[in-house]
């Protein structure tokens, strides 16, 4: 799977990839140690994420992360 960031907000990229991993919210919180309740506000752009989450959350479920400029 590939995301150009570019193209979408950070909760939209956090919400494609969880659903891309066909698990529920509750599943993928569980999975990075946050609760049902932080995934939907991630996934909803009411909380932000940091990027070391992101890295986890790429290394979990096996993505690579690039940052390409225009």
């Amino acid at each position: 799977m590939k995301i150009v960031a570019n193209n979408y907000k950070a909760n939209e990229i956090f919400r494609i990839i969880r659903e891309n991993s066909g698990k529920t919210q509750k599943e993928f919180g569980k999975e990075i140690n946050r609760s049902k309740t932080a995934v939907q506000y991630y996934e909803y752009g009411e909380r932000n994420y940091d990027f070391e989450l992101l890295l986890k959350i790429a290394e979990q479920e096996n993505l690579i992360i690039t940052i390409e400029s225009k």
